[in-house]
């Protein structure tokens, strides 16, 4: 086993997900500790939880501009919109980088989370007048992986 030091410095996502694990295991197995054990593990595997969320959170956001840079007709938006997807790549590398157990979830954070994205998409462009529901609807078929997501 990984000095738990060590994790916790190096995967923070995966330190927490094992400390939850052995509360539970502590807690069934009679410890004389006065702690509430259950909800204790818990809020420990909450905190790798939100780790989770964040990075969900910079997928979302970087879908969200990608959708709009591909669609979008306006020229004005666009230079706010790079800045904010190469910002959000940054955040989200950092996240897998200090969290790296979260590296071979991206995939399937992606797929969980391209629905998101560009309905906040499609909302921002409708705002706009610059998709009408025939469009939404092929936008709403868009798919991104990893590899696309590193384009913009």
């Amino acid at each position: 086993m990984t000095d738990l030091k060590t994790l916790y410095e190096q995967d923070f996502a995966a330190w927490s997900k094992q400390q939850a694990e052995a509360l539970r295991a502590a807690g069934r197995g009679g410890s004389n500790q006065p702690l509430d054990w259950e909800n204790l593990a818990e809020e420990i595997e909450d905190l790798g939880i939100s780790q989770r969320s964040a990075l969900r959170s910079q997928i979302i956001r970087i879908i969200q501009h990608l959708v709009k840079l591909e669609h979008s007709p306006s020229v004005e938006p666009r230079s706010g919109w790079r800045p904010r997807i190469r910002l959000s790549r940054l955040q989200a590398q950092r996240r897998i980088q200090d969290n790296p157990s979260l590296k071979p979830e991206l995939r399937r954070f992606i797929a969980d989370e391209t629905r998101r994205g560009v309905e906040l998409a499609i909302a921002d462009l409708e705002e706009h007048g610059e998709v009408d529901e025939l469009d939404a609807n092929v936008l709403r078929r868009t798919a991104y992986t990893p590899v696309r997501t590193s384009r913009a």
